[in-house]
């Protein structure tokens, strides 16, 4: 676990995140992380919009049900 300090940022208030939990998200300065809520109630932290996580998953369904098309378009 690593615990994030919260500071203030101008008028605001926010959290620094040292190097290995940038690290571990796939994160760097200027990307955008989205704070949601899991299904158990806890807050996430990730790099990734679940929207697009949702259609990327429902685009690799597609892809499975039909490999054999894929590969003759491939061809």
């Amino acid at each position: 676990m690593i615990a994030l300090k919260i500071t203030q940022v101008g008028n605001s208030v926010g959290v620094v995140l040292p190097k290995e939990a940038l690290t571990e998200l796939g994160a760097g300065k200027g990307d955008t992380l989205y704070l949601t809520r899991a299904p158990d109630g806890s807050m996430r932290v990730s790099a990734y919009d679940d929207k697009v996580q949702q259609q990327i998953a429902l685009g690799e369904q597609l892809m499975d049900a039909h490999r054999d098309v894929f590969r003759a378009l491939a061809k």
